[in-house]
């Protein structure tokens, strides 16, 4: 069984880093980038990058998810470490209450990116491919919850890392979540301006 848990933590940052690389690859440079293209030949690079790049981005999004949700059933789950919101050193467990914060927040990630991201990447690629001009609302509902999910990533990142290293308890989890969610927004908003 360990063998499988390293299989599967493996898988989980491998595909980790995929989702979160293209993710930062699209908000840090992506997006900076095509608004110093010109609108007339933008159409000529989204049929070559986008489709290949999103694939790569959504099917990341829920391998990670997926292997996440195996370790975090087996390594908390199972024994009964659940969410907690008791700050009793007894009955809380700052590692399961870190690590669920972490989950919840890849979760609402990966929603981002079936639920909003995709579908609207899609309508202007098939559009731009069809060499119709594209909704302009398609692109800034996807840009809107791209850049949720790079802010969202920060806090995500520290939580997954955290659980293991230096799990929080509640009030440390709110002031740091926030902290780095601050930070995620400034870097976001700073590079694409």
């Amino acid at each position: 069984m360990e063998f499988l848990l390293l299989v599967f933590r493996w898988i989980h940052f491998v595909a980790g880093i995929i989702w979160i690389g293209l993710l930062y690859f699209f908000n840090l440079v992506n997006v900076p980038y095509t608004k110093t293209v010109e609108a007339k030949d933008r159409p000529a690079h989204v049929p070559k990058l986008l489709p290949r790049a999103l694939a790569w981005f959504r099917h990341a999004a829920w391998v990670t998810v997926l292997a996440g949700l195996v370790l975090i059933i087996w390594n908390y789950w199972r024994f009964g470490r659940v969410l907690s919101f008791s700050e009793s050193p007894e009955s809380a467990d700052p590692a399961a209450n870190t690590i669920f914060v972490g989950m919840l927040l890849g979760l609402i990630m990966l929603i981002n990116v079936w639920g909003f991201i995709w579908p609207n990447q899609k309508k202007v690629i098939g559009a731009t491919v069809k060499g119709e001009k594209p909704d302009p609302q398609w692109g800034k509902t996807a840009l809107l919850f791209s850049r949720t999910n790079f802010v969202l990533s920060f806090p995500m990142l520290l939580f997954m890392g955290s659980a293991t290293h230096y799990p929080m308890g509640w009030l440390y989890i709110i002031i740091f979540g926030i902290i780095a969610a601050i930070i995620g927004y400034l870097v976001v908003n700073t590079v694409q301006k």
